[in-house]
């Protein structure tokens, strides 16, 4: 029986043979479609922010909601989306601002700086899946049509949208765009229609907005007073500025060449923005003037769904339904595209450091655990969609911010000075505005630290188990490594620590073979050397290049450890020659093992004759087959 649920579990779970396999990053899905289609898959993340958001803003800024909303339209129009626009630009393969920050910060700063930002992608996209679910529960459970006696039954109700969710995803969920067409369609002609109802009775009735404008009044000694406040509370409102990373994520699916796809991306970004925008704007003025503000509040009628509250109220029962089934199965599909962005980030960053467990590869273990996460986050928030707002503005904000980060140093490296300043200026304004949600609501980043930390310890441990794998993609040799190789006799190789490269250096490491080994010149030696760029890459190319130095012949390669390059090569030669080839050292650490061992897994070094020979052993599992390793 555990045989049968782990076969079940890993089913799916591409375990590697032979040297590791390469990024797939740059890979075009099999399927593309035109960027209006993808628009929606995006969309759906996007426009279902429309059954909270409105409440959201008038629980946080009150009669000033629809000149906050202004505001966050604004930052929206000029900050937002001229920042993804150029991030779709330099990330055309659906990376996003994180692997920008990561080609800006190489080494371990960026992969540490990528696992902490991964912590605020998680925060934002299971959050999404709890606030989504809490949404459509708030909308299944006012409507008028369900027993009263249910009205209690918030976290339960939430809870088994969640497990239908992971449910589905369990039995194998493939996200298809035409059912986000469809759903995002329909979605939208409903709120065009709810949307254009509630203006129509703002517009005629003109007390309702004269006792609006007098609370303004009233409560605001001026205009330049209620900006400010609308400043204040705008990262309140933070969570219509969700969906960017979402489109630039889904980049690969826009049918073109790269140039295409940029094109597209840019179309689908601002096309929804706009689209957005609109009806930010006007369910914002509608909400605020045509409902009571004691209806907004925890056990309001409007609480959550707004617009909905709207539609039943103006359209009649029948169709309020209607646009209640509609907002609830474009909040749950939102769960469904957050679940799968979830199960997309791990393999695309995390195996690249070879910071992911084995299992992680497989998504039914993924699926559980973040199903899991998302049922205490419900229980803790207890299915409150404000209460989780907060948390959901954190992620949202932090990604944003990475975002135009990215593109201030992009543009500033590249020597665009005004768009440098400009982007800069638009990171000040996010920087603020991810500080101020923090400070009020501190719920978030908690969240969000303890992704960090958990991420962190299991990559930190993943890398370290993974440490002995043999980390090369793809090795090569040019035509000079080629002819030492196949002009030696047997594969004698010295590996010598690169320092000074003059003929002492040679001639000393020459006399040390003979001394310790009793290998002689002639009988072919071939000096091997490696150097370690970069120690945080976990894998790449081996590119082996022959030189002749001071009469002697040396393989040269970069690579991001020591030791498993050369396990690596000499599998290599061994099967390209049939020989087997025979490595000595000389270079034993001394002092703490501990020492040793650390030096190996952050800088690439270490002892490396043991390290050699381990990972030689897993690597090859027949001693008659496996290369040789002597330590003199």
């Amino acid at each position: 029986m555990t045989g049968t649920l782990r076969q079940w579990l890993l089913k799916g779970l591409k375990r590697p043979e032979g040297l590791v396999g390469g990024t797939h990053d740059e890979e075009p899905p099999e399927h593309q479609h035109s960027w209006w289609q993808v628009m929606c898959l995006t969309g759906v993340d996007y426009f279902s922010t429309l059954g909270y958001q409105p409440g959201i803003a008038a629980l946080a800024a009150g009669a000033l909601s629809p000149v906050a909303t202004l505001v966050l339209v604004a930052l929206t129009l000029f900050g937002a989306l001229p920042t993804y626009r150029e991030v779709a630009e330099q990330s055309p393969h659906g990376l996003g601002s994180l692997s920008m920050l990561e080609r800006l910060m190489p080494g371990w700063g960026g992969k540490l700086l990528v696992l902490f930002l991964l912590g605020f992608v998680a925060t934002a996209f299971i959050v999404t899946i709890t606030l989504s679910a809490a949404d459509a529960t708030a909308h299944i459970l006012h409507n008028p049509f369900v027993p009263h006696a249910l009205a209690g039954w918030q976290v339960p109700v939430t809870l088994l949208l969640i497990a239908a969710l992971g449910g589905v995803f369990l039995a194998g969920f493939s996200e298809a765009i035409s059912v986000a067409v469809v759903l995002v369609a329909v979605y939208l002609v409903l709120n065009v229609v709810v949307v254009a109802t509630a203006v129509q009775h703002v517009l005629t009735a003109p007390e309702k907005v004269h006792d609006w404008q007098n609370t303004l009044n009233s409560d605001y000694a001026s205009p330049l007073a209620m900006v400010a406040v609308a400043l204040y509370v705008m990262p309140k409102l933070a969570l219509g500025l969700s969906g960017f990373e979402t489109g630039v994520a889904v980049m690969p699916l826009v049918k073109g060449d790269v140039a295409e796809r940029v094109r597209g991306a840019r179309k689908l970004l601002t096309t929804a923005a706009l689209i957005m925008s609109v009806f930010l704007i006007a369910s914002s003025l509608a909400t605020t003037v045509l409902i009571p503000p004691a209806e907004f509040a925890e056990g309001g009628a409007a609480n959550g769904r707004a617009l909905a509250y709207l539609a039943h109220l103006y359209l009649g029962d029948w169709f309020g339904t209607a646009y209640d089934l509609s907002t609830i199965a474009i909040l749950w599909f939102a769960g469904a595209s957050a679940l799968a962005g979830l199960l997309n980030i791990v393999p695309r960053y995390l195996p690249r450091y070879g910071m992911a467990p084995d299992w992680t590869r497989a998504s039914r273990p993924m699926v559980l655990v973040f199903t899991a996460i998302a049922f205490v986050i419900t229980v803790v928030f207890g299915a409150e969609v404000e209460a989780q707002g907060g948390a959901y503005a954190t992620g949202v904000l932090a990604l944003i911010l990475s975002a135009a980060v990215a593109v201030a140093l992009s543009a500033w490296t590249s020597g665009r000075v005004r768009a440098a300043l400009f982007f800069g200026a638009v990171t000040l304004v996010f920087a603020y505005a991810t500080v101020a949600n923090i400070v009020e609501r501190p719920d978030g980043l908690v969240i969000a630290l303890l992704f960090v930390l958990a991420i962190v310890v299991v990559s930190l441990v993943s890398r370290a188990t993974r440490s002995t794998e043999l980390r090369v993609t793809r090795i090569s040799l040019d035509d000079a490594a080629r002819r030492f190789v196949n002009e030696a006799g047997e594969l004698h190789l010295i590996a010598n620590e690169p320092n000074n490269r003059d003929a002492k250096e040679y001639v000393d490491k020459a006399r040390e073979a003979w001394e310790l080994h009793r290998l002689r010149t002639r009988e072919g030696l071939l000096f091997l050397e490696v150097t370690v760029p970069d120690a945080s890459e976990f894998a790449g190319e081996l590119r082996v290049i022959g030189e002749e130095r001071h009469g002697f012949r040396v393989l040269t390669m970069q690579s991001t450890t020591v030791a498993n390059s050369i396990a690596a090569l000499l599998l290599h030669l061994r099967d390209l020659t049939g020989k087997t080839p025979q490595v000595y050292f000389h270079w034993a650490a001394e002092g703490n093992p501990i020492g040793a061992l650390l030096r190996y897994l952050v800088f690439g070094g270490g002892d490396i004759p043991p390290l050699t020979r381990e990972v030689l052993r897993q690597a090859e599992p027949d001693p008659s087959r496996r290369p040789v390793v002597h330590v003199g």
